[in-house]
């Protein structure tokens, strides 16, 4: 059994002037030309790019003939809050297609939204599939598969002909073979790769030409920030606030970016702690020259005691200096 990487110290959180704990992790950056301008950690060893790797999976589904508009596109990338304009789409496409919500294989779930979540509970409802996170990707892979004349039974199975198309054009983004296959909590298939592979699909994707699948993602998510995340997420302020600029968060502390130009990050964070991401997501942004008021926002979270805030979460001094 492969061990995870353990990475590098890269940000610290601090409790009242006292460093309480540290998290490890790598990053990769590259440069307008593909060049390694920032590199930390392991970011050549495979990992499991969790939802990072939606985008890639949605040029995948649109090789193999999946057609949506922009809105319905930047939902197949998601990883959405379960609010009511995430959760409406989706059942218009399931009810358009002629697909009940029992056609989705991803988990019943409450939505990611704490909000949304609250507001479902207090109307009487409860979990439900499209209010999975993943709903978005699930209804593309069905829609992918009515496309094609596949089985919509089992299509989250790696041998099923979707997820066959979907690896090669994974492979094909990244400039490298799939190292492992897991199951990803929504129950479809999750490939392992560098994050280095992870940061040069993502170059592919903001720098295709108009018009092809890699650029139709790109543009779609850039377009509706708020479907691929939801209020309040740092993904979707992240791409309100920073021009041009394409992200996507994943569990156990992934994170991906790219630039119009072809900046390109990846991370992971080796415990996997969500609030250690966005630090280091502003660090190597802001060593590849990007500047914005969201990046200023996001660069240290709170952490509170008593109510109220006594330290942050921090990129820790010279991690990135390298």
């Amino acid at each position: 059994m492969a061990e995870p990487d353990v990475g590098v110290e890269l940000v610290e959180v601090v409790r009242s002037g006292f460093v309480e704990c540290v998290h490890h992790g790598s990053v990769i950056a590259l440069d307008a030309d593909a060049g390694v301008a920032l590199k930390a950690g392991e970011p050549d060893r495979p990992c499991f790019p969790r939802s990072t790797a939606k985008p890639l999976q949605a040029v995948g589904m649109l090789r193999a003939g999946l057609r949506l508009d922009p809105p319905a596109l930047a939902l197949a990338a998601a990883s959405h809050s379960g609010e009511r304009a995430h959760v409406s789409r989706i059942r218009d496409l399931l009810t358009r297609n002629g697909l009940p919500e029992s056609a989705l294989l991803c988990p019943p779930a409450l939505p990611l939204g704490e909000a949304a979540a609250h507001d479902v509970v207090a109307a009487g409802g409860g979990e439900a599939r499209v209010f999975m996170n993943c709903s978005g990707k699930h209804t593309a892979m069905l829609l992918t598969c009515l496309a094609n004349g596949w089985p919509t039974e089992r299509y989250v199975e790696p041998a099923h002909p979707l997820q066959v198309a979907i690896r090669a054009a994974v492979e094909d983004l990244a400039a490298e073979p799939v190292t492992a296959v897991g199951v990803d909590g929504c129950g479809a298939p999750v490939l392992a790769l560098s994050l280095t592979g992870v940061a040069r699909a993502y170059r592919r994707l903001v720098t295709a030409e108009p018009g092809t699948p890699e650029r139709a993602v790109a543009d779609a998510m850039r377009a509706y920030p708020d479907l691929v995340g939801g209020t309040g997420r740092d993904v979707t302020r992240l791409m309100a606030g920073v021009p041009g600029l394409l992200a996507k968060d994943g569990a156990e502390g992934v994170y991906a970016a790219a630039l119009p130009d072809g900046r390109a990050v990846a991370l992971r964070i080796s415990d996997g702690a969500s609030r250690a991401r966005a630090p280091v997501l502003v660090g190597a942004l802001r060593r590849l020259g990007v500047h914005a008021l969201v990046l200023d926002e996001l660069a240290e979270a709170r952490v509170l005691g008593g109510g109220r805030q006594v330290g942050v979460v921090r990129l820790r001094p010279g991690a990135l200096a390298g």
